[in-house]
C-alpha cells in the first residue's frame, strides 16, 4: 500500500521530529552533533529552507522550519542519508538508522508557532537533562544572533527582545504539541530490569559498587526505558548524578 501524501502547510512552518530506529542513539559523541549540524545548514542553505530552531536529544531531533517553495522531503532525504552514511562509516554499522519516516505537523497560526518554539527548546529539561538555558545543543543561543543559519526573527516581534525570549521560554506553561511518546515502565518491570541485569533483588546495592561501575549500571538502566525518577526510587542513587551521566 502506498504511502500517504503529506498536507503541505499553508503557512509553510512545520515542526519535524526524527528518530533513531529501535531507539537507537543517533549521537555518540559531539563531533557527532556538530556534524549533523553542520548537514543542516548545508542542506537548508542548498533547498531554500529556513531552520528556525532544533534541538538534538540522545536518540531523536525536533526541527522548527519555514519550507513555502515545499522542499521539506527532498531537504530531509539528504539530511538522513548523509547523516547515516556518516554514522554506519565511522560506526561499523549497516542498515537503517531513522525509525521509518519522519514526522510532521503543520503550523498554522502564530499561537502555534511559539508553542511549538518553547516545546522544542524545552525538550532537555522535560527530559530531565537541564534548563532549556543549559542545554549545548538546541538553538536556545540562537536567538536573535547575527551570522548564525538558524533564523529567529520572526519570533522577535511574537515573544520579545531576549530578556523577554528567556522569560518566555522558562515560564511554565500547558504546551501542547508532538512529541515522542516511549511508553512508561511500570515500577514492577523496572524492578525485574534491576533484578536481571544486578541478579540482585534490590537496586540498592548499586550503592555500594565503585563509581565506574555505577554509572555503567545506570545508564544501562536508562537504556533499558527506566526513566531518571525510576532509577532514583529504586536505587537511591541522587537525581543529580543520574542527570549528569544520561
Amino acid at each position: 500500500m502506498s504511502r500517504a501524501a503529506r498536507i503541505k502547510s499553508e503557512s509553510g512552518y512545520y515542526h519535524v521530529i526524527v528518530r533513531g530506529i529501535g531507539k537507537q542513539l543517533l549521537f555518540e559523541e559531539d563531533n557527532d552533533r556538530l556534524h549533523y549540524l553542520e548537514l543542516l545548514k548545508r542542506f537548508s542553505k542548498e533547498t531554500g529552507i529556513t531552520i528556525c530552531a532544533f534541538c538534538l536529544m540522545e536518540n531523536h531531533v525536533h526541527l522548527l522550519i519555514h519550507d513555502p517553495d515545499h522542499h521539506l522531503s527532498t531537504f530531509m532525504k539528504k539530511l538522513g542519508v548523509s547523516y547515516s552514511i556518516y554514522f554506519n562509516r565511522k560506526y561499523g554499522r549497516t542498515g537503517h538508522l531513522f525509525q521509518d519516516r519522519y514526522q510532521s505537523e503543520n503550523v498554522e497560526s502564530e499561537e502555534h508557532l511559539v508553542t511549538v518554539f518553547r516545546c522544542i527548546l524545552n525538550n532537555p529539561q522535560k527530559a530531565g537533562i537541564c534548563p532549556a538555558d543549559s542545554y549545548k545543543w538546541s538553538s536556545y543561543k540562537h536567538y536573535s544572533s547575527t551570522g548564525s543559519f538558524v533564523d529567529t526573527s520572526v519570533f522577535t516581534d511574537l515573544i520579545g527582545n531576549k530578556q523577554e525570549y528567556a522569560a518566555f521560554i522558562a515560564a511554565k506553561a500547558d504546551d501542547q504539541c508532538m512529541d515522542i511518546q516511549e511508553p512508561k515502565l511500570k515500577d514492577k518491570q523496572a524492578q525485574e530490569i534491576i533484578k536481571n541485569l544486578l541478579n540482585n533483588d534490590s537496586g540498592t546495592i548499586i550503592q555500594s559498587f565503585d563509581a565506574k561501575k555505577r554509572n555503567e549500571i545506570i545508564k544501562l538502566l536508562r537504556t533499558n526505558g527506566l526513566s531518571i525518577r525510576q532509577i532514583e526510587r529504586l536505587t537511591g542513587i541522587s537525581r543529580g548524578i543520574i542527570q549528569r551521566l544520561v
